[in-house]
């Protein structure tokens, strides 16, 4: 893993526990539907997660469309009010108002279930936002520390984005599952 460490000195496993390591490990590199979907559930957790999003990971799920529907928009809604509440230098201006609508473009393709096409969309959007969140700050190499020091729970979900791959020849099921872990931290944000 990229950032499973993210200085010298500091362990991740300071801000959690040694089984969430080990499952975003399995996330990363597990084939089986029920490992990823374990994997998946215990990432959840450490996102503050009560259970629920097993709901969301399982197929055999009971309503996992409408959850998943209405996942989607909460995070449309949410990281569009966040966006829209950063303020940003006046050379930004254009990438924030790029920023809300390529997230509708992406909650759209989510909708359609669309996860495996938009997996590099997300990543790419997720860094926008945080760039408009933080600035230059968080371009820097030091960041997650930085994350981890002023809010460890966003800290946390940095550190899981900083280890998927930028792009993946994963799943669709992988795929999604990456996603909507991304989009289950921030909809509750």
């Amino acid at each position: 893993m990229r950032n499973s460490e993210f200085t010298a000195s500091g362990s991740i496993t300071q801000f959690i526990s040694q089984d969430t390591v080990s499952a975003l490990e399995a996330l990363l590199n597990g084939a089986s539907a029920k490992e990823l979907n374990d994997a998946a559930c215990v990432i959840a957790c450490a996102f503050g997660d009560s259970g629920s999003f097993s709901q969301l990971a399982s197929e055999e799920s009971e309503n996992r469309d409408q959850k998943e529907s209405k996942l989607t928009s909460s995070f449309h809604n949410n990281l569009n009010l966040l966006v829209q509440k950063t303020w940003v230098e006046k050379s930004d201006e254009t990438l924030k108002e790029q920023a809300l609508f390529r997230i509708t473009e992406l909650c759209d393709a989510c909708s359609k279930k669309a996860y495996a096409e938009n997996y590099e969309n997300f990543l790419a959007i997720l860094r926008d936002v945080v760039y408009l969140m933080f600035g230059a700050q968080a371009k820097k190499d030091d960041f997650l520390e930085y994350a981890l020091r002023i809010d460890p729970g966003f800290g946390i979900f940095w550190w899981y984005i900083s280890n998927l791959p930028p792009k993946s020849e994963w799943s669709d099921e992988k795929c999604r599952l990456a996603i909507l872990l991304g989009m289950y931290f921030l909809a509750n944000y």
